[in-house]
């Protein structure tokens, strides 16, 4: 498909719309000035494709749009596509975004920076459509930078910011944004949307520089390596995520700094915190009932907050020690199961302990399953959570994991 003629743009002041989370990444993948974009659009994340596709029909972006025949080739498309020097986006959800775990892989090994939206589903079987963190964390392991969203207003900010972090000449690894199925991916909020001009202060055109793949530069991406080089290519790509957090750091400064808005910490958001004794913590959009529940029990005199993690890979350790340093003990709310783990416990739940190993005063860590196939976890179920992490605490127990709202 030829390029559409952009057409001038009437306006370079800031707008704001009522648009789902799906729009809203759609409309920054436009702001971003896309060149290739793959689609095989699945549910929840479809909206995202069926947007842009609107945005380049109406002559308001332009880029190259290849419908591909599954997930697997999509992913094929942006990957090859980004060794040659174009910026590109994807998208999948649930086992779509498992048929493209080839390409997924490679993607992260190659350090190609494609940034993909994974609107966050079930995976099956028993079917469901509904949220569940399982699928995005797959690639947690492979090299992919992973963050969770919690509005459509921090959905269109971090995929803009995902496409700095990504392209970075230091970083140069994958990036998906993650967007609880349903929950955000169709849910509707008031969006500031910033001016072309100004996204393009914040975000330098993709230069791939000597490693872009091109006639005039022969190189070779992905040799076969062997036992030869293989440890060096891991140690080389595990030295380099070192330096990833400094770049979000300072990519979040920045585009406060272009676009006049507070994003707040890049890593975390604590809510209530200050004086906190126990900590519910949880990703996505978990948050809401999360934070009515804090609400609520503040009223009663309980000194409770609550803590959202925003970028899972790189994993905020240090920060997640520093926020949780004070407190007698912690509920991690895990939308995701990890069978056969450590405890029996959640990918999520995991991952605090571990990172919480090394403190002198380490609080009691409670894991809760919860919202798995889309099912709601509400306010009285994050308060049951924290009355049951108060038991674990006052009968001097270390951890325990419970599965919420299971019938039967």
């Amino acid at each position: 498909m030829s390029k559409v003629v952009q057409q001038p743009i009437e306006t370079e002041k800031e707008s704001e719309e009522l648009l789902t989370g799906c729009e809203a990444v759609a409309h920054a993948v436009r702001l971003a000035d896309v060149d290739v974009i793959a689609a095989y659009p699945i549910r929840p994340y479809t909206e995202v494709m069926d947007t842009i596709s609107k945005l380049i029909a109406d002559g308001k972006f332009s880029a190259e749009y290849v419908i591909a025949d599954g997930e697997h080739s999509q992913f094929e498309i942006v990957k090859h596509a980004s060794s040659v020097g174009a910026r590109v986006f994807a998208g999948s959800s649930g086992t779509g975004w498992m048929h493209a775990m080839e390409a997924l892989a490679v993607t992260a090994s190659d350090r190609l920076p494609v940034v993909a939206i994974v609107g966050n589903r079930a995976l099956d079987d028993p079917g469901a459509f509904g949220v569940e963190h399982n699928d995005a964390l797959t690639v947690r392991d492979l090299g992919w930078l992973l963050v969770w969203v919690d509005t459509p207003q921090e959905a269109l900010d971090t995929t803009l910011i995902a496409y700095r972090v990504a392209e970075d000449s230091q970083v140069m690894f994958p990036t998906a944004v993650a967007l609880d199925g349903s929950f955000l991916t169709h849910s509707q909020h008031m969006v500031k949307i910033p001016p072309p001009d100004i996204v393009k202060k914040f975000l330098p055109p993709y230069k791939l520089g000597k490693r872009q793949l091109h006639p005039d530069n022969p190189i070779s991406i992905a040799p076969q390596v062997n036992e030869e080089w293989v440890l060096e290519i891991r140690k080389q790509n595990a030295e380099a995520t070192k330096i990833v957090p400094t770049i979000i750091e300072k990519a979040y400064h920045e585009y406060e700094e272009t676009f006049g808005r507070k994003l707040g910490d890049p890593w975390l958001e604590e809510f209530m915190m200050k004086d906190a004794e126990i900590a519910m913590i949880g990703m996505g959009s978990i948050a809401m009932p999360g934070k009515a529940a804090v609400k609520r029990l503040r009223a009663r005199g309980v000194r409770v907050g609550f803590v959202r993690i925003k970028w899972f890979r790189p994993f905020p350790t240090l920060e997640m020690q520093k926020a949780l340093s004070n407190l007698d003990a912690v509920a991690v709310a895990d939308r995701d199961f990890s069978y056969g783990s450590p405890f029996y416990g959640g990918v999520l739940f995991n991952e605090i302990r571990s990172a919480l190993y090394d403190m002198k005063h380490r609080p009691i860590t409670a894991n809760f399953i919860a919202g798995l196939g889309g099912r709601e976890v509400g306010t009285q179920d994050m308060i049951s959570m924290y009355e049951e992490t108060m038991n674990l605490k006052d009968a001097g127990q270390d951890s325990m994991v419970r599965w919420v709202g299971v019938r039967g």
